[in-house]
């Protein structure tokens, strides 16, 4: 039996958008975080402690799904050495170049077209992601004029469960008022996504085929599996109708 869908939600990373590896604007984030907090440490020592605590702090948030805030995640565990007022005051701006000196984050190119097609089709629309940082989705949805089209945005650095916990599935459809059984995700990774989704009682699960994310992260042989396997987020079009009743 089909499932009546009423709301889509959303992963962000590698799903609606994905990063695009500029060398000048990775060295521009990277100066610009030295700079913020006044380091007197060459660029290779801070990135290279940068990193390694980076990779512990993902480790422990993988096991208990749990993210801290921005505040809590550069205090106590990226540079718990530094000014903690000072880097406190400035856990935002650092967490934003920490995630640019990833890349350059854009939206794929069919995404906006895609989501505001969703929209005028009669679907509710929201957001549930796993970031560290409580700025920079809003801001992206702001900037490419798609804010509107989402009625609900949960972010793990600011409700603090991560996917794929199916508390954070469940909070965000309290938060939109929509069953989970009238719900799907869109998203990349087969654990946190595929098996989160499904394990939360979502109607519906999609995932977009993006072999970066494959290449890291692999299903752990329980048997949950997508409805969908796409690979453009224009594929959702064929998927979801426009509803009789909007």
């Amino acid at each position: 039996m089909t499932p009546d869908i009423k709301t889509i939600f959303f992963d962000v990373g590698n799903t609606l958008r994905i990063v695009l590896k500029e060398q000048d604007f990775i060295n521009k984030a990277e100066a610009g975080l030295m700079e913020l907090i006044h380091t007197t440490e060459t660029h290779d020592e801070l990135f290279a402690k940068l990193e390694e605590r980076w990779k512990k702090y993902r480790k422990m948030s993988k096991e208990t799904l749990l993210d801290a805030s921005e505040g809590e995640l550069w205090t106590q565990y990226m540079l718990p050495e530094y000014d903690t007022n000072m880097i406190f005051a400035n856990a935002a701006k650092l967490t934003r170049l920490w995630r640019d000196h990833d890349g350059r984050r854009v939206a794929r190119a069919d995404a906006v077209d895609t989501i505001k097609e969703l929209c005028a089709r009669g679907y509710t629309l929201g957001i549930i992601a796993n970031t560290v940082t409580e700025t920079e989705i809003p801001d992206w949805m702001a900037a490419d004029g798609v804010a509107q089209c989402f009625k609900t945005t949960i972010l793990s650095s600011k409700v603090r469960l991560r996917k794929p916990n199916p508390e954070i599935y469940h909070l965000a459809c309290r938060c939109i008022g929509t069953p989970e059984a009238n719900c799907a995700y869109v998203g990349d990774n087969p654990v946190r996504d595929v098996e989160g989704t499904q394990a939360a009682g979502f109607g519906m699960m999609i995932r977009i085929d993006e072999p970066d994310t494959l290449n890291m992260e692999h299903a752990t042989g329980k048997e949950f599996t997508p409805d969908h396997v796409i690979t453009a987020l224009s594929q959702l079009l064929d998927i979801f109708p426009a509803r009789a009743e909007k």
